[in-house]
Parts: C-alpha cells; structure tokens; sequence
C-alpha cells in the first residue's frame, strides 16, 4: 500500500506521517519508510498498523534517533498481514535485505557450515557443506566455523575411516591413497573393505553426531574385547584406535552440555556504544563451537531491543532449535517464540534460565561476549587513533571510514585478476571484498597498467551508478593502489575516462621500499612530490597491512582461477560427452591426454562411443 505519487511532493517529516495516517487500517502489518533519494531509512512492524504508524506524528518525547528519522521520512509503503507473528517474520527479512540506516542490524550474517554424509553413493562420502540441502544424505549442524568442521570430520576419519575425496577421483583410483596409508580411509574404492562394512560405517558416523557417542564407544569396546578374545590383533587394535579417537573428541568440549540435547546460547554484553552477541551452538549434545556478533545499532538502545532484534535476524534463513537460551530476555520473547515455532513447523521455546546448569552455560557465554567486547572497544580506539593519523599523512578532511586497496595478480598475463579488498573503523570489511576478473583480450600479456585500468573504469563506473541512485555508502573516503608512479597514473587516467578527477577521489599509490623492503615504501599522491613516512610510525604498519591484505586476496583470486583452469578436462569441451562417456574415455585409456593420442578406430572401440562421437573427438584434438 504505497503512498501515491503526488500526495507527498512537497511534504517532509510528520506531514508526510499524518497524510499516510489517514489511510490506514488497524490491522497488523510492516511499514517502510523512505528518505528523499528513495533509500530505506526504517523497517517497522506493527499489531496495529494505524496506532503503531500515529506514534510518529509528534517530534516531542521522540529519541534524538527517532526524531531524525521521522524528520528525514519522505514517503511510506505499508504490507497488510494475517498476524503480528508473519510480520515480525517479514520484518526481519527486509531489515537483513534493505540495511535501513536506522535498525538494529546483524552484521557478517554468513551461513554456518553443516557437516554432510552422502548417501546417494555406494561408498558414502563425508564433507563440509553449505547451501540448501539439496544433496541426499544426513546433515549435521550448524557448526560455528570452518574450523570447528574440519576438526570433526578429522575426528571422523580417524574413528570411522570415511572417504572424504570426490567422486571423479574415487571411480578412477587403482590403488589406495595416502589417506588409507595413514589410517583415515578404509579405500572403498579399490575394493579394500566391503560395501556393507563401510555402510556401518557411515552409520556409526551418523550415530555419533547425533549424540550417541556413549552407545557407540561400549559396542566398540565390546567388539574390541571380542576380537582380543579371538586373536584377531589387528581388528583389535583398529577398534582401540577408533575408541581413543571418539575420547578425544568428546574430551575436547569447550562447555558442558550435559542434560541438553539440542540449544543456541545466546548472551549479550553492552558498553561504550557497542554491544557482543556470543553465540554457543549445542546439538545432540555436544558443543559444536562458538561465534560471536558485533550487530550494528544507536547508543540509546537496550539490551532486550537488540537482542530481541538480533534473535529474528538471526534465524531468518536457518532453521532454530527446539531451545534458546539468553542472559537478558529480548523484547517480545513470546512473540517471538511464537515466529520461530511457526517458522521450524515446532515448538521453539525461549528461556532465560536463573539457576541450574543452564543458567551456568548462559554465564560463560557471558563471560565471552564481555571479553570478545573488551577486545573490540580495544581494538577500536587502537583504530580510531590509526584513521587520524591516515588523514594526517595525506591531508584528508577528515578520517575515512571507508578504505579500498587494490592490487593485480597473475602469471606472464595468464589467468589475470584485479583485487579490492576494503577497511574501515570496524578494521577489513571482509563482505566487501571484490575480484576483477580481466576480460580485455587487447590487452598485452603482463600490462599491469593496463589491469589497473580496466578495474579502475569497472569499479568507479558502478561506484558513479551507486552514488546517483543515493547509496553514498560504497563511495571511498581512500583508495590505495599498489604500485608506484606508474600505476597512479593508470589509475588517474581511468578516472579521467569517466569524468572523475582526483578531487573526487584520493588516491594514494604505495611502492615497495628499496630492495623491497618494508618501512621504506615511497608514498605517491597526486600534485604532492613522492614522500615516505617515518619507519616505526604506526600509521605505516597499518598501510603495510592494507596493502598486504590486497595482495594475499588477489593472489588468492588468482590461485583459484589458475586452479579451476587446471582442473578443466578438454573432453568437458566436445559436444556429447556427458559424465558416463568421459568416465568410460577415461577408464579405456587412463587420461584426457591419451585419448587426445588414440586413433579413430582405438575411440570407436570404446564402448557407449559412436562412430560420429569417435570422429567428433577426434576431430577436436586433430583441427588440421
């Protein structure tokens, strides 16, 4: 129900407010609202659309916040819905898509990692996985990190002896891997276990991420007694190695879950301004790791409002647990246990224990929330002082808050990449990051000027969009390039190109210091002679670090690309070869460069190979 438009042309703030007011109903709903260049400046839901909206008709007794807000409002759009519960659940999904100025927002929402065993193969194969859950299988998660993946399926190689490589290489191994050699593979694929056997495997994994470890561990114990009993040795002795391998995991728990099965811990911790949201993630029974959240709001808020927020946030696109534990109780706990619920299709219960061992997990969350917060305060004001002195080195207005390094990777011009990598007071903007893949094929292999260029005229072309459409946000304060004179002047040209000065951007280039080294770097800076700063300056370090962040993300974009062109199959090319033909290609002769060697009558002798698939192959690998 958007405000029509011409009704609010010249109306600003609690005009524009009373005119949508007028129109409302009393049914619950959200709202948005608009500033003058059309961006979102708040998302709002409502039990009563009309009451909640009439709230902002008077500036008096507003928050400083509130009031801005409904001053700089210009327009309104309103979503009717059936109950409070979907628009608390719409709500959230528009503030983690829209970014309003003036929500609480959760910041570095990136999707956990789950731990996958599929099972639409003959041999099971265990890996880290992300994503929808599209593939067949049992999923276990979410784990907090990559790391804390890693670390569990490590443990279910050395315990259960699953295959972790994909399948092109499982069906085209002739001997076992290394992994086998070590004792983390039973080699399914050379036949070096039965299909049974290395099934019960795969279940015995899956028993033990769903909390049936203390089961598991008294069978094994009882089969290794069994085997002693009967000589068997070597049977024996796996089975004790797969038992000391289940203890170790179990012994590494960072908290005691006991008597909780499946829960999300969540505790806050406020000061300066800043609030950290620790995370604990318990499922079936075990600690599956820890994160914590910087989420984004004014001073003014309190504790229940940003957790509150922040619990909606959180579980827009992941499914919650049957239980979350918090230190503070949000704002609307029923409410929003209530969205939850409808949202998992179960129960989902909040709670705020006062004793017992959940209030005493809820406290070491605090405790870590404290300290990850004592740690940012820390590092921000170490931050702060290093933007001051950024602005001092280069005669900036002001500290910037937003950085940009640039920087080129690649070999003798193969597999060219341009990265951006960006900074800020919070320190690397990591969702920000950019990789430029060079598509000039005029282009001389090598012409870092020329890369630099074209990043440059690609960058600054959609930074000019953005900045017209009203998002100020991605525009630099600072951009860092890479180079030397050079490639300032590359970089200057580009600009010259889309009608951008240097008084609209700062620029700063950054050379290695004489026989490349660090604390002697030349500073180069458009109408300024070339400079250098002092050698133990902090503010030095801190460029250092930017440029090196650059460096190690394009090399990183260009190691991937180099990677990905490596792996590339030329059968993958030819029209006709779909997985089953280039597996029975390859099992014939063993390699994509043989078959580019095979004769015509060698190709037709493969089987599922027609004569004109034969000829087309050969054809591909002999155009003359």
């Amino acid at each position: 129900m958007p405000d029509s438009p011409n009704s609010s042309v010249r109306k600003r703030g609690v005009d524009v407010i009373k005119d949508n007011l007028s129109r409302l109903p009393g049914k619950p709903g959200v709202y948005r609202m608009f500033g003058e260049d059309d961006t979102v400046l708040y998302v709002g839901k409502a039990k009563n659309l009309k009451n909640r909206v009439s709230n902002y008709t008077r500036i008096g007794g507003q928050t400083q916040r509130i009031a801005a807000m409904i001053m700089a409002t210009a327009r309104m759009e309103f979503v009717i819905t059936e109950s409070e519960t979907e628009a608390l659940l719409l709500e959230a999904s528009l503030i983690k898509s829209l970014k309003p100025r003036f929500n609480i927002l959760l910041r570095d929402d990136k999707s956990f990692p789950y731990i996958l065993i599929r099972r639409d193969h003959e041999a099971p194969q265990v890996l880290k996985y992300r994503g929808s859950k599209q593939d067949r299988g049992d999923y276990f998660g979410p784990f907090a990190s990559a790391n804390a993946v890693t670390r569990t399926i490590d443990t279910l190689q050395k315990a259960f002896l699953l295959r972790t490589c994909e399948d092109s290489v499982y069906s085209t191994r002739q001997r076992p891997c290394m992994l086998h050699q070590i004792k983390r593979c039973a080699a399914p694929c050379v036949g070096l276990v039965e299909p049974e056997e290395y099934t019960k495997l795969a279940d015995e994994a899956a028993d033990f991420l769903r909390g049936k470890a203390t089961d598991l561990q008294d069978r094994l114990a009882k089969e290794m007694d069994a085997a002693s009993q009967a000589m068997d040795f070597e049977r024996a002795a796996t089975l004790r190695d797969r038992i000391r391998a289940l203890a170790v995991v179990r012994a590494q728990q960072d908290i005691n879950p006991d008597g909780i099965e499946e829960a999300d811990i969540f505790a806050i911790a406020m000061d300066g301004g800043l609030s950290a949201v620790q995370v604990f993630f318990i499922r079936a029974g075990q600690n599956w790791g820890a994160t914590v959240h910087f989420p984004r709001h004014e001073k003014g808020e309190t504790e229940a409002d940003i957790l509150a927020a922040f619990l909606v946030q959180f579980y827009d696109k992941r499914p919650p647990p049957k239980l979350v534990l918090t230190n503070t109780s949000p704002a609307g706990s029923e409410l929003i246990g209530e969205a939850l619920s409808l949202k998992a299709d179960r129960k989902v219960e909040i709670l705020t224990p006062q004793r017992g061992d959940k209030r005493s997990l809820v406290q070491q969350a605090t405790c870590n929330a404290a300290e990850a917060l004592s740690r940012k305060l820390s590092e921000s004001a170490t931050q702060t002082r290093l933007l001051k002195e950024v602005a001092k080195a280069f005669d900036l207005p002001e500290p910037p808050q937003r950085i940009e390094v640039y920087d080129n990777s690649h070999i003798q011009g193969a597999n060219a990449v341009g990265g951006m990598v960006v900074a800020g007071p919070d320190g690397f903007i990591k969702g920000q990051y950019r990789k430029f893949n060079i598509k000039d094929k005029a282009l001389e292999p090598g012409d870092d000027y020329g890369m630099m260029r074209e990043v440059m005229r690609r960058r600054f072309t959609r930074a000019l969009k953005e900045r017209e459409e009203g998002n100020l946000e991605t525009w630099p304060d600072l951009v860092l390039i890479d180079g030397g004179l050079g490639q300032l002047s590359a970089v200057t040209e580009a600009l010259d190109e889309i009608g951008l000065s240097p008084k609209d951007v700062n620029l700063v280039s950054i050379a290695k210091g004489v026989e490349r080294n660090a604390g002697r770097e030349q500073f180069f800076q458009p109408g300024r002679a070339p400079f250098r700063l002092p050698e133990n300056a902090p503010v030095l370090y801190y460029l250092q670090r930017l440029r090196d962040e650059a460096h190690r993300w394009a090399i990183g974009a260009h190691r991937a690309k180099r990677s990905a062109d490596i792996k590339k199959n030329p059968l993958d090319e030819i029209e006709g070869i779909g997985p089953a033909r280039k597996k029975a290609l390859l099992h014939h002769f063993g390699s994509a460069k043989e078959v580019s060697r095979a004769k015509l009558v060698d190709l037709k002798a493969v089987e599922g190979v027609s004569a004109a698939l034969a000829e087309r192959i050969y054809g591909h690998f002999h155009s003359g």
